[in-house]
Formats: structure tokens, C-alpha cells, sequence
């Protein structure tokens, strides 16, 4: 490759598809459904409604006919970055003008359906359409952070049908099956001359760069079980497990050279493929990539303490730790910085298993109107600092969450919520040589660090209609 070293780092694969919005930990959307999210998600016992579908499908036999739920959430996210750095692993600084910034679009939104029909006393049959997982972030196209990612995008929709079953005046069960798409993108950008800089890059403004546009979707399928007991007329409780999801992303890798002087390394010595004299870093190239979604499981319960106070709890499991590993193959393989082979891109993320814990509580203040309001603490599956990606600024969280709901007569009725999502600071300190990246891949000696400040807001609305 002459004096022009391909510098590039992983094409960040946990991005691809487990890039969260901010509202929960890991890479879950965080709710899905309205009037759970009042609650803080403390509320799946309850099955007010269709949407009960999501937290625990059994519920739907605790409704008296059919029903539907249609609900949005307009997410506020703010993820902000701040003294951002990036060094080779020869002490030459990335160079830069930006190194703090917004990676959050202002507002995003997300549409949920649920629908229930009972078939006869014993047996409800419910469909649900909701995005489990949605997100998209970029920097700044100068960031010190650009060789680590500088975009992500991806937009995921479940469909489940699902089968409840009263066993008897005390115990339901259900199943569901779940077919989900998703479909990513991301922009990564490498340096095509590191080595050269100091004497061309004079601007700073990363003459010698290159990006990649790299795009994927895929169906995946799993499995939904639920059961509820209800103990006595006033307590009840419930447990909800989701499978995990397998994913093969499939797609395309698309290179482009930015600036006059790498557009002519490019085309002389880099965007070929090894056969023909070049890296391998072609303008366009099929990309795959390999990843399983965690299982959950879910305790939950509700207690009436009088006519017009209800309380509820909900305890989350996530096995996030089944996110071991994450493949991104290329078409073509390229050389690396040791001289050697690679068309892939392994990431082995020492990500943790996770609780979520929500208490919530709904007050009845006449007839037709009933307040909500919970709180829950989100546990983040990242250890610390030196295992935290900026990719994934992920951290520890609490949820504040206020609603009411409204019946406005016996067909039609309304929920709204409010969450402020506070998540704690953290740092990215990113190794060059990170102990969770496989060094015999297409890879990169470049360490960063970021400082992070992220919160959320979210308002929802919900209309349920029976018929």
C-alpha cells in the first residue's frame, strides 16, 4: 500500500442494529404502549387494555370483548458528547474541529397497534404491530470521532399474533409468535493516509479521508409466553418471557473517497480488490452481519387497596449477556495494517445481564378520569468506561413517569403519559487494541475518549376503542 496506510476502525457492528434511542438500557425502544408508560412500565398485571399484548399476553382474557389500542410516543433524546479525542497508535492526534456536539435528532416518533377478539369466554385472540428497537445518531462529519462511527440508523417492526387461554376463573396462559424486521445503516469513515498527515492535512479538516454507506435488513422470528394468576379479587400476578431473536442482516458496503487527494489514492492504489493491486475497499461490495437479540423475563403484579388506589410492581431480567458476539462480513477481503487478509469485523461486547425495577401506582378520581404515575430504575449491561463504546454511550437510568386515563363513555377512552428519562454521565474510552475487539480482523490502532451527558422526554398518546 506504499506510504498510504489503510487506517480503519470496526464498522462499530453494535451500532448497526443495537444503536438505542436513549429511553432504555441496552438497545430496547423502552415502551409500548401508553398506558404502561404512565407507570414507568410498572403495570403489565394490570391489562387494561389490547396493548397488554406486549407486557403479558395473557391479560387479554381480562378484557370484556374485543378492543383495539393505537398509540404513538414522541421521543425528545439528547445524547451530547463533549472533549472528544482520538489518537494512532503512534501518538499522532486525530485531527479535528469538532469535538463536541448533539448525536440526537430533536424529536422522533414511534407508532404501536394492538388488537384484541375474543373468541368465546376461554379463548382471545390478539395481534400487535409495535417497533421494539428504533434509533438514528450522527456526528459531526469532522468529529474526532468519525473513524469509531459518524452515523447509525435502524427502524425495527414486530408483528405478533398471539393466543390467550383462560384455564379457569384464576389462570390464564398465552403464546405468541414474533416476526421481526429490521432494517440499519451507518456511515463509518477511515483515514487513508495517517501516516502522511502531519505534512498534507494541513487544514485538519481530513483530506486523506474515506466513508462507507453501509446498509441491511432482515426478518428474524421468536417466540412469546405469558401466564397470570389472579390470588384473590384484589392481588394479581404475572410472568412474561421473550425469546431471543437471531438476525443476518444482508446488504451492501458502499466506499467513497472525500477530497481531491483521496480521490486519486483511491483510484490508484486502494479502491480495488487485492487480485487487482488495490485493499479491497471497493465502491460497492455485499456486507453481512450476524447478531442475536437478548431474551426477557418478567415477575409483575398488581394490588387493589381500595375502590380508587391501585399499585403496581414489575421486575425486568435481560439477558443481555447473549450479546456476546457480532460478525460484519464483507464481499471482499481486505488488507490489513499487519499485512494479512480479513473480510469480517468481529466485536465481542463483555456485556452484562441486566434488572429493570418499576413501581407504579393509578388513583381513580371520579368516574371517568384515573391518574398514573411510576418510577423505575433501568440498569445499564455496560460495566464501565474502558468496555463502553462511542457507539453506545449506554449508563444506568431512572424513569419519572406521570398520565391519566380518560373513558369517554363505554366504547371510546384516552391515556396520556409523560416520562423524563434521567441517565447518568458516563465516558467512552476506547483502546486501540480493546480487549473485546478481535485483533486478527479488519481493524485499527486508534484510541478515543468522550465525555457523555444524555436524558430523554417522552409523550404518549393512546385511543382504545371497544366493539
Amino acid at each position: 500500500m506504499n506510504k498510504y496506510t489503510l487506517h480503519y476502525i470496526p464498522l462499530s457492528i453494535m451500532a448497526v442494529f443495537a444503536m438505542p434511542g436513549v429511553q432504555a438500557s441496552g438497545y430496547h425502544f423502552g415502551t409500548q404502549s401508553v398506558s404502561a408508560q404512565s407507570t414507568a412500565n410498572s403495570s403489565a398485571a394490570e391489562a387494561s387494555d389490547a396493548s397488554t399484548l406486549f407486557y403479558n399476553p395473557a391479560g387479554l382474557t381480562k378484557l370484556d370483548g374485543h378492543e383495539v389500542s393505537a398509540s404513538i410516543n414522541f421521543v425528545a433524546p439528547s445524547v451530547k458528547y463533549s472533549e472528544a479525542n482520538a489518537i494512532y497508535n503512534g501518538g499522532t492526534e486525530v485531527t479535528t474541529s469538532s469535538r463536541s456536539g448533539k448525536i440526537t435528532q430533536d424529536i422522533v416518533f414511534a407508532p404501536h397497534l394492538y388488537g384484541a377478539y375474543k373468541v368465546n369466554e376461554d379463548i382471545t385472540a390478539g395481534l400487535g404491530v409495535y417497533v421494539p428497537f428504533g434509533s438514528e445518531t450522527e456526528y459531526d462529519r469532522d468529529s474526532a470521532l468519525r473513524y469509531n462511527l459518524n452515523k447509525t440508523e435502524l427502524t425495527s417492526i414486530a408483528v405478533e399474533p398471539v393466543l390467550a387461554y383462560k384455564l379457569n376463573e384464576k389462570h390464564s396462559i398465552a403464546v405468541g409468535a414474533i416476526a421481526q424486521h429490521s432494517s440499519a445503516g451507518l456511515r463509518k469513515y477511515a483515514d487513508w493516509g495517517a501516516s502522511a498527515r502531519p505534512n498534507i492535512d494541513t487544514n485538519g479538516l481530513g483530506i486523506l479521508d474515506g466513508h462507507a454507506e453501509v446498509k441491511g435488513k432482515d426478518w428474524g422470528f421468536g417466540y412469546h409466553l405469558a401466564w397470570m394468576w389472579d390470588i384473590n379479587e384484589n392481588t394479581r400476578v404475572g410472568i412474561n418471557y421473550r425469546s431471543h431473536i437471531k438476525h443476518n442482516l444482508k446488504g451492501n458496503a458502499d466506499w467513497t473517497a472525500d477530497g481531491v487527494v483521496a480521490k486519486q489514492i483511491y483510484a490508484q492504489t486502494i479502491g480495488q480488490t487485492i487480485e487487482n493491486g488495490g485493499t479491497g475497499y471497493v465502491p460497492h461490495e455485499k456486507a453481512s452481519l450476524k447478531i442475536t437479540t437478548p431474551e426477557s423475563l418478567s415477575v409483575h403484579g398488581l394490588h387493589r387497596i381500595s375502590s380508587k388506589w391501585n399499585v403496581f410492581g414489575d421486575v425486568t431480567w435481560t439477558r443481555h449477556s447473549r450479546f456476546n458476539r457480532a460478525e460484519l462480513k464483507f464481499e471482499n477481503p481486505k488488507r490489513t495494517l499487519s499485512g494479512q487478509q480479513s473480510n469480517q469485523t468481529v466485536i465481542l461486547p463483555n456485556w452484562r445481564n441486566t434488572y429493570k425495577v418499576a413501581l407504579g401506582a393509578s388513583y381513580q378520581v371520579n368516574d371517568p378520569l384515573q391518574v398514573r404515575f411510576g418510577v423505575a430504575y433501568d440498569q445499564s449491561p455496560v460495566r464501565k468506561a474502558q468496555e463502553r463504546l462511542v457507539t453506545m454511550p449506554d449508563s444506568n437510568r431512572i424513569w419519572y413517569s406521570v398520565g391519566a386515563k380518560y373513558n369517554l363513555n363505554k366504547k371510546h377512552a384516552f391515556n396520556i403519559a409523560y416520562s423524563h428519562i434521567h441517565i447518568q454521565n458516563a465516558n467512552a474510552i476506547v483502546s486501540g487494541q480493546p480487549s473485546n475487539a478481535a485483533v486478527t480482523t479488519v481493524d485499527s490502532n486508534v484510541s478515543s475518549f468522550a465525555r457523555y451527558k444524555s436524558r430523554a422526554n417522552i409523550l404518549g398518546l393512546q385511543y382504545n376503542y371497544k366493539f
